[in-house]
């Protein structure tokens, strides 16, 4: 337990310190490896479910943790859990969910659990609304060490707020999809997230591209 309390009090001074008191919206990379969080899935989930440092440990019902296949070659990152991953305490279990399954599936034929999947923000903001700044540099810390545990050759970052923490890069998602970038030596390729191409189905097309391009790299691997 102390441990815990430590790690949680060291990545809280971390997030001050990358926020500082004139915050204005630019991202500053955290020193994610100083905050001595557990190298460890399961404990790291431990410590995610007894987190309380942001405003949204306050309406959650659950944490969403990460869920998957620790080795996979692939991580897949979203932004926030949604009502149906708030009830039941599981990434992507919702019609996106549903969405993403069939992406991985049907393209990269590949079963779901092959895979690694989780979001920057572990709680559902009110009304699915998008993180704030603070919350998402809050909780980013976990999805660093997610990934820096699994080391995955590929990071398909979903949606904007994704490819956004992930790289530091604020290109609008319509521009990024497609293209590879870089983060600590790891390949990005950033993607709509399956809530948009729900709502504007158009889109698919592009993401099945997209999709193309993830299956490729990872059978050149």
């Amino acid at each position: 337990m102390h441990r815990l309390f430590t790690a949680l009090q060291l990545k809280k001074l971390l997030i001050q310190k990358a926020l500082g008191d004139t915050y204005t919206g630019t991202i500053t990379p955290l020193q994610e490896k100083e905050s001595n969080l557990p190298n460890n899935l399961n404990a790291l989930k431990e410590l995610c479910n007894n987190c309380f440092l942001c405003e949204l440990s306050k309406s959650r019902k659950r944490v969403v943790f990460g869920k998957g296949n620790p080795k996979s070659d692939v991580v897949f990152v979203g932004e926030a859990p949604g009502a149906t991953e708030d009830s039941m305490g599981e990434p992507f279990v919702g019609r996106a969910g549903e969405l993403l399954t069939n992406m991985i599936e049907r393209v990269l034929e590949r079963p779901r659990s092959s895979v690694y999947i989780s979001n920057i923000v572990k709680c559902r903001p009110p009304n699915n609304r998008t993180p704030t700044p603070k919350e998402a540099l809050t909780c980013r810390p976990y999805i660093i060490k997610e990934i820096e545990i699994i080391k995955p050759k590929l990071i398909v970052a979903l949606g904007s707020t994704a490819f956004r923490y992930l790289t530091n890069d604020n290109t609008p998602i319509s521009k990024a999809r497609g293209h590879f970038f870089t983060y600590n030596n790891i390949q990005v390729l950033p993607t709509y997230h399956p809530s948009y191409l729900l709502r504007n189905p158009s889109a698919k097309r592009d993401a099945y591209n997209d999709m193309l391009k993830i299956k490729k790299f990872l059978t050149q691997i």
